[in-house]
């Protein structure tokens, strides 16, 4: 591991994923109104570099550099690291279910009334693999699933 880096890849009971260089950053000069049911794509703003800004008490979205397939035997949960979560930085927590497979998309929240420094092809979250004794039922590919084979980032779908 390179000093100064925050920490990506394996570790004891999951793996750390890293950040791509794409971004979209919230943004209210439009005016728009939040709503999951139509969600407005200017809303945000598309950023690509190494080190992207989030506004105070704002939000940006992101997706990792790695592709994922995760089995029908087993669930991952998403969970921030503790380096962002002490600077007021929150990734939300996200399952990837079984037979899910992409690029997972990232909700990156700024809790803190000064912008934020987020770092590119590093460690933003580490993913949590829970494994079950038996395949599932019903699985994400079977529902056909509204982000199965998501690729870069994905608005919210309904």
């Amino acid at each position: 591991m390179k000093t100064g880096v925050i920490s990506y890849g394996v570790s004891s009971y999951g793996y750390d994923i890293r950040v791509s260089n794409e971004f979209k950053i919230f943004t209210n000069v439009n005016n728009s109104i939040v709503d999951p049911k139509n969600f407005d794509s200017k809303s945000f703003v598309d950023f690509k570099g190494d080190v992207c800004i989030v506004p105070p008490n704002s939000f940006a979205l992101a997706r990792t550099l790695e592709y994922f397939r995760i089995p029908r035997s087993v669930l991952v949960v998403t969970l921030g690291k503790s380096t962002y979560a002490r600077c007021g930085i929150i990734i939300n927590v996200t399952p990837l279910e079984p037979e899910w497979e992409g690029h997972v998309t990232l909700e990156i929240s700024n809790t803190t009334p000064l912008p934020a420094r987020i770092y590119a092809n590093e460690g933003i979250a580490q993913l949590l693999f829970y494994e079950s004794d038996e395949n599932c039922a019903t699985s994400y590919k079977d529902r056909h699933g509204k982000y199965q084979g998501q690729r870069g980032i994905t608005l919210p779908k309904l």
